[in-house]
């Protein structure tokens, strides 16, 4: 009987983070996933596990496919097959051992944010240093990219300073970031001297306040997804499209319409409105209107969005893409929603015709993190977006004008 073949499983984020780590040598002697009382986990999709332990490895691979690691299982020890080969500033992620070949005897500055003309001032002294950028997914304040071209910046300010990075990952914990900070550090630093910075105010020299603006716009040249969510009948999609319309009026902002009926007649055909699929839907959109703010447009979605956990998802996405998410909650009552039915699908609920329909067979959970929360009931469309429009502008993003 031929053995089964490894699975391969695709890691998060923060677990190919985590992995180029380990793989690296940066942690030190942890060359494990799951120790004992490590933040350094890989968790596996059930079947993917089961298929793991009946062989005794995964391998991992990167977003194109492409196999990073074999990792033992359940065991967790990490057997490198390839580094990395994607990734803006991939020339500066250089492994602890390829770094003190090139640099030994310089002084090691850990960076996690932009450097202020204050702090450039203090390592100016020092002689050759290594700004050592520790990125990764949830970089603080900065996106991974925006510290590293920061740093570049103020290295080009300072007499002798290059750039290494580092994806040290947020695990969600400050203290325990901290401890894994400190053992990537002293594996680059290897007995070198290590200085770490003192903190500063926000007086940026000039070439490193044009990366943070870039990276930090204000509010209102922000990328951003304005989700409204409610029950069907409830409003939402005929806000949204009045908001659009606006928008578009303004002339000042690039928009794209993500309406729920429409999305699934392109992006999502094929797929059944049971609960899976309605999330996949969901997720999808998501996904559009994350990579819609990454860029600094406004991506406004209208879909039923039933359940929290599949908004919080979708908060995610657009927040790692740098974006703001502004949840509308259209809390129009069933009733409402019910007697309007201009579609018939209530009734078709009622009849049992439509399977796991929201607010009939089907669960709505309503928001409890919603920016705004307006029922359309016996009001008109302009008077029901006003609310909209005045979270937005109080909010930064979006000024039209309106009292």
């Amino acid at each position: 009987m031929p053995t089964p073949p490894v699975p391969q499983h695709h890691p998060t984020p923060v677990e190919l983070d985590d992995l180029e780590l380990l793989s690296t040598g940066a942690l030190s002697d942890l060359r494990a996933f799951n120790e004992p009382g490590s933040p350094v986990t890989l968790a596996l999709p059930d079947d993917v596990a089961a298929q793991a332990r009946s062989v005794g490895a995964v391998e991992l691979v990167d977003p194109e496919g492409l196999p990073l690691a074999r990792v033992s299982w359940p065991e967790g020890v990490v057997e490198p097959l390839t580094h990395p080969q994607y990734g803006p500033f991939r020339d500066l992620a250089l492994a602890p051992a390829a770094y003190r070949e090139q640099y030994a005897g310089r002084t090691v500055v850990p960076v996690t944010e932009p450097l202020t003309t204050a702090q450039l001032e203090e390592l100016a002294p020092l002689g050759p240093v290594t700004l050592l950028a520790l990125t990764g997914t949830g970089t603080p304040w900065l996106s991974p990219v925006g510290l590293v071209r920061a740093t570049r910046a103020a290295a080009r300010l300072l007499p002798d300073a290059v750039v290494v990075t580092a994806p040290l990952a947020s695990h969600g914990d400050a203290e325990t970031d901290h401890a894994l900070g400190v053992r990537v550090v002293e594996a680059f630093a290897a007995g070198d001297p290590v200085h770490a910075l003192d903190n500063a105010d926000d007086d940026y020299p000039g070439e490193v306040a044009a990366v943070v603006d870039h990276d930090r716009p204000p509010p209102e040249r922000q990328g951003l997804v304005v989700f409204f969510t409610g029950l069907s009948g409830s409003g939402k999609s005929t806000l949204a499209r009045a908001f659009v319309d606006l928008l578009l009026e303004q002339g000042e902002r690039t928009v794209t319409s993500l309406d729920g009926d429409v999305v699934r007649r392109n992006l999502s055909a094929g797929l059944t409105f049971s609960k899976q699929d309605r999330e996949t839907n969901i997720r999808r959109i998501g996904w559009v209107a994350a990579e819609i703010s990454r860029h600094g447009g406004v991506a406004v979605v209208s879909p039923i969005a039933p359940f929290d956990q599949t908004r919080q998802d979708v908060r995610r996405m657009v927040e790692d893409a740098g974006g703001a998410f502004f949840l509308v909650h259209v809390a129009t009552p069933l009733e409402e929603c019910e007697r309007r039915d201009r579609k018939g699908l209530y009734a078709k609920a009622r009849r049992g015709e439509i399977p796991e329909f929201t607010g009939i067979s089907s669960p709505y959970e309503e928001p409890q993190d919603a920016d705004v929360r307006v029922d359309t009931t016996g009001r008109t469309i302009p008077d029901a977006l006003n609310d909209v429009l005045v979270g937005l502008r109080d909010a930064g993003y979006v000024d039209l004008g309106r009292p």
